[in-house]
């Protein structure tokens, strides 16, 4: 849930990772606290908007985020009142005594009482320490069989003046051989205004991501680029592009019967969660933090 922006501009974005959320029937009950806080905040809003090849399932509803995908993590951070600290990258985990010391990139550490780890989970298999040794077989065989797709994410940011010429908000690509979807993303999100120059989000098949997986961005870049000018001929020249490799996308292999998270040692508590352990969207990604949150209030 990633919402990027230009360098040099505050009024422009575009969503490069989870384009919208769609709630199934019976999750839209389950999780209806949920969804109605998030719609009488206003961070979520029905995907009104047309979206060429979208497949609706019976009962389910599409909902998109006016300020972006981040917004609605932005929402639950801010609404939990915890004390946010970002650019920590994690490299280890030892075990002291009643304590975890969390080791940084930076080199530097600190103790924790609790730790839960929601990475992907081949990220949580590298991290250095007491981890590795901590899992037994049976769960080390669980987290090995994890699969990920990949994909690329490509931004166009452009001027004030432009304005598309297509209908759609976005359009699902079913005869291309690397890009699966394009999304006018100011549209999608209702959010088209005069003097804010419009964005446009790509994003690659899971074959091309897999294909092109060991490259860098920028010598994919005009591959993808290459292939949205046959698809839209006559765009016009962007102001600003944003590449994105999503290395480690949606899921394709979850832990076996979706526990939602799980304990890698009691006391002090170690505990996987995301959505490795679950499914790929909003409502998985829920689903984890409730399982994860009753092993910790019963923990602490």
């Amino acid at each position: 849930m990633s919402t990027s922006r230009p360098p040099d501009s505050s009024s422009q974005s575009a969503d490069l990772g989870a384009q919208y959320v769609t709630a199934t029937s019976s999750y839209a009950q389950s999780h209806h606290r949920f969804y109605s806080e998030l719609l009488s905040a206003g961070v979520l809003q029905p995907l009104d908007s047309l979206v060429e090849g979208l497949k609706h399932k019976d009962g389910s509803e599409d909902y998109m985020t006016p300020l972006g995908m981040g917004s609605l993590v932005k929402h639950f951070l801010s609404e939990s009142g915890a004390d946010l600290f970002l650019e920590r990258h994690v490299t280890g985990l030892y075990l002291r005594g009643a304590s975890w010391e969390v080791e940084r990139k930076a080199g530097d550490s600190e103790m924790f009482d609790a730790v839960v780890l929601t990475m992907p989970v081949p990220q949580i298999l590298q991290l250095q320490g007491d981890l590795g040794h901590m899992l037994s077989v049976h769960q080390r065989q669980q987290l090995d069989g994890v699969q990920y797709s990949s994909r690329f994410a490509v931004a166009l940011f452009f001027p004030p003046d432009v304005v598309f010429s297509f209908p759609w908000s976005a359009r699902y690509v079913s005869d291309n051989c690397c890009i699966r979807y394009i999304s006018a993303d100011a549209r999608k999100r209702n959010a088209d205004a005069p003097g804010r120059g419009p964005s446009l989000v790509v994003h690659t098949s899971v074959p091309f991501g897999l294909k092109h997986l060991e490259q860098d961005k920028e010598d994919v870049q005009p591959i993808i680029l290459q292939e949205l000018d046959r698809l839209i001929p006559g765009l016009p020249q962007p102001i600003s592009i944003k590449c994105q490799k999503w290395r480690y996308s949606q899921v394709l292999t979850s832990v076996p019967d979706c526990p939602g998270h799980m304990t890698v040692h009691d006391r002090p508590l170690l505990i996987c969660a995301g959505d490795a352990f679950v499914h790929s969207n909003f409502d998985g990604c829920v689903e984890s933090a409730l399982s994860a949150l009753s092993v910790l209030k019963a923990s602490l």
